[in-house]
Parts: structure tokens; sequence; C-alpha cells
């Protein structure tokens, strides 16, 4: 009878080397007897193995070897490998994939929000109540927000400009791009905008915030106008880093970034979270970073010293879906991004819904002042366009998936819808505020283009590279030959301008 391979695996891994002879530290008498009383040891430590690793019906120990397997090792053993096998180990059985593991339970539905219209007061600033959905929210080591907002008519329709306005700024910068006026990469966030637009009227201008590349609304909704940020995308002096960020690359007050390099901010963020703790300062700092990101070491390194030190910040993943080309199921074995901090409670958003988001935040930064410590927030949104300009963004997504999103769960039809449903605004009042969002952004984008380039001399190598008025005497140019001397002037402590409000 043939032996079974099992046994002739478990056999073959104590054969004699005619060379080297016996193995070491093997009993020297009589190899058979050596390799029976071997395998009957082995195979009672793999079943007390098993025991530690199974139920008891779930144990089963290892199949004795067949009684033939020993005469056919003198038969095989010239064709037996040299290399000594390992032995046989018996570990717990791994339970298959499952699709539910990527499953997204919060609703992205942009108007799942709900109001009495009767409760909706005639004042604009007067505030009322707005019910948010069951499913705006999901928890991880953490009571959830209140599922009710204090909002106002006033409110809702500045939030409404505020998206129509980023999103009108982003499809100049998508013309000006396919013009190649903008060159160099360029990441939209066209379908993002409830994001951008429910942090900012969640926090105060003396909170911090820092994100990835695809920064355009948060450095519009921090305080820079649409002309500094065209004018950075076109490489204009006048631009928001004159004109030497591009697009990955913004800053202005409490804005630090517009980062280039992938999940590189998120320990950033952590710091500048530490330096208003150590000032004392009451601030709340906020680091985005994408599902692409959100592998990155640093990411956790950030994580573990936040919660070690109770740095308020909250940590925000905006998942979109994909990283450049890749879908987060296909790069990440858990995309569940709000429950990746582990030792730090999270909360997944739907970021489809400027409320909701708006609601989770204020939530978020109470918690960090009342020194609980950091917070992992993961917002369910989605992008329109590609990654960036040059991907077209259909080859790893259909175009019914796109279309889909955008016809039924765009976040600015869906506050529209409720701004009318409520009575907060008649759509013919909503027109308006369109019209006034679209014409402030065109005319804003062609005092962009009309602005002056930089000039082509090497000075402009060495300026911007100190807060004005903090500069040295000099620098050391390109060559020993070759310094700049900086001219003395103020400290300019000049804050930047502020956006423009209908």
């Amino acid at each position: 009878m043939s032996p079974s391979r099992s046994a002739l695996r478990t056999t073959f891994g104590y054969l004699t080397d005619s060379r080297t002879g016996p193995k070491a530290g093997k009993a020297q008498g009589s190899p058979i007897l050596a390799r029976k009383s071997d395998t009957a040891q082995r195979a009672k430590e793999n079943h007390i193995r098993a025991s530690h690793c199974h139920p008891p019906h779930h144990s089963p120990s290892p199949p004795p070897p067949h009684p033939s397997s020993f005469g056919a090792v003198k038969m095989l053993s010239r064709f037996a490998p040299r290399a000594l096998a390992a032995p046989t180990r018996y570990a717990p059985a791994r339970k298959a994939f499952s699709p539910a593991v990527v499953r997204r339970s919060v609703t992205t539905d942009a108007a799942s929000s709900h109001a009495e219209k009767s409760d909706v007061p005639s004042e604009d600033d007067k505030p009322f109540t707005v019910r948010l959905s069951d499913e705006a929210f999901e928890t991880y080591e953490l009571d959830p927000p209140p599922y009710t907002l204090e909002t106002s008519k006033k409110e809702l329709k500045q939030m409404y400009y505020d998206m129509v306005a980023v999103r009108r700024m982003e499809m100049a910068a998508d013309r000006l791009y396919k013009e190649k006026k903008i060159r160099g990469f360029c990441h939209l966030s066209t379908g993002q905008e409830a994001v951008a637009a429910g942090i900012e009227h969640a926090i105060e201008k003396t909170d911090h915030l820092i994100t990835a590349y695809r920064c355009h609304g948060f450095a519009m909704m921090r305080g820079g106008t649409v002309r500094s940020i065209i004018g950075e995308l076109l490489g204009r002096r006048g631009g928001i880093a004159y004109g030497k960020g591009g697009s990955m690359h913004m800053f202005s007050t409490g804005f630090y970034g517009g980062n280039g390099i992938v999940g590189a901010q998120v320990p950033v963020g952590a710091g500048i979270g530490f330096a208003n703790m150590y000032l004392g300062k009451p601030n709340v700092t906020l680091a985005l970073y994408g599902d692409g990101a959100a592998n990155q070491g640093q990411v956790f390194e950030a994580f573990n010293l936040a919660k070690l030190w109770n740095i308020p910040v909250i940590f925000g993943c905006e998942n979109n879906k994909y990283g450049m080309g890749t879908s987060a199921s296909r790069s990440s074995a858990m995309t569940e991004y709000y429950k990746r901090g582990q030792y730090i409670p999270g909360l997944k958003i739907n970021g489809m819904d400027v409320l909701a988001v708006k609601a989770a935040v204020q939530y978020g930064k109470q918690w960090c002042k009342d020194g609980n410590g950091p917070l992992v927030y993961e917002y369910v949104t989605y992008r329109y366009g590609g990654h960036s300009m040059s991907d077209p963004g259909t080859t790893y997504r259909t175009r019914e998936e796109i279309q889909r999103m955008r016809s039924t769960n765009d976040p600015i039809a869906g506050l529209k819808q409720k701004i009318i449903e409520w009575g907060v605004a008649e759509e013919e009042e909503l027109k308006k505020i369109d019209k006034e969002a679209r014409s402030h952004v065109d005319e804003e984008v062609a005092a962009a283009e009309a602005m002056p380039v930089p000039d082509p001399t090497p000075e402009v190598l060495y300026e911007d590279i100190y807060v004005r008025g903090s500069e040295p005497q000099f620098l050391r140019g390109r060559i020993p030959e070759e310094n700049f001397y900086y001219p003395q002037r103020p400290l300019d402590e000049t804050p930047p301008p502020t956006q423009t409000t209908p």
C-alpha cells in the first residue's frame, strides 16, 4: 500500500543525510525507532497545541503515519530532498474574506436631515432645530453626537453659497488646466464640498486645519480669496503662496496646507495640536488625509503620540472610495478607517451632508476642549473627477456609478432641496445666490489671470523663504561669489484677505 502524503512528509523530515550522518540532537540508535519516537512525540505536541487553538470538537490530532510508510522510506530515500523539511504545524482555520468588511453602512444621502417647516422662524438669524438622519453617524468606542443641530436660515444660505463658490472655483481650475494655463499637479474636490464647508462652520478662525493636496476648497473656506487661489495655480506673484507653491501648497492664517507628500501632514497636525496644548491655547486642530494615505506609517505614529499625550486633535480621513486609481477595498485590509486608531475613539460621518459634518465637528471640538484627547473621524464622501487632472477617473469605476452619485447624493443639490422643503428660501432666492456666487468667482478668476508673472531674475529664488521682516542680513547664493542681501523692513504681520460673502 502506498504511504500517505502526510506520513511521508513527517517521515522525510527526519531522514539522515548520507554525507553528514544523523541529524544533530537526534537518537543515534536505530533510525526507524528514532523516527517512530519523534513522530509520536510531535503528534502529541501538535495535539496539545491544537487543543488551545480550537474548541474540543474541532481539535483532531494529526493522522498517524501509515504502517507501510516506514518501509517505503528505504525504497524512496534516494529520492528524498537533502534539506530537512519543517515539522507539520496545525494552525486554526482562517475565516474567508467577507464583503461585509468593506460595507459602508453610513448613508451618503445629502438630503437626509429633517426639520418641520412650522418650526422654521421667519427671522434669518433666529436658530431652529434640525434632526439628522439615524444613519448619519457610526461610532467606535464613543457615544454618538447629538442627532439634533441648531442652525439658522442665514447659516444655511451661507453654506449653500460656500459650496457653490467652491465648486465654481474648481470648475474654473479644470478649464484653465485644460487650456494649459495651469501646469503640474492639480487635484480637484468636486463632489466633496460638504466636508470643507461643514468643518468651517463648526470651528473658529482661531482653530487650525491641515490637509493633503486636495486643498483648494479648504484654502478658500479658511480665508483665502478665489483670486489668490487661482493666482497660485497660475503661478502668479499675487497667488496665496506668491506663485511658488502651486496646487498642493497653499497657506493662510490657521491653514497649514496643502501638502504634497502622502500622509506627511498628519504628524505635523499632531504637532500643531501639541503646540497649542503646550502654550495653553484652547484651540483645536484638524488633521485631514485621504483613504489612500490611511495606510501610511506616519499616520499611526501620529495616532500613538496624540493618544499618549492626549493632544486636542481631530484626525479626519476623507474617504472618497478611491486612492488614485485603486478602490479602498483593494488597498486596505480594513476600510473602516474610523476604527484605525484602535485606542482612539472614532466616528464615521455622512460626508455628503454638510449638516452632519458640522454636527460631528462641533461635537469633536468640545470633546477635545474637555481634555479627552484625540478622535479619528471618517468622512464618507465622493469625488466626481479623477484623482488628478491626468486621471480620467473612469478606468477603475463605471460612468454609471459617477452619474448615480451626482444625481442622487450631490451635497449642493441635497442642501438646496432641504432649504426649499423647510421654507428657508424660495427657489428664486437660491437662483439669485447661485448667480452671485458664480459671478463673484468668475470676476476673481479674471483678476487672477490678469496678475503679473514673476520677474525672471535670480533674486526671485531668494524671496519668500522667511516671513517678511524676519530675514537674515544676507543669504549665500548658488556659487561662492553670489550673495543675496535682504532689504531691511519691519515684520509683516498683516493678516491675509478674507473671503467676501453675499
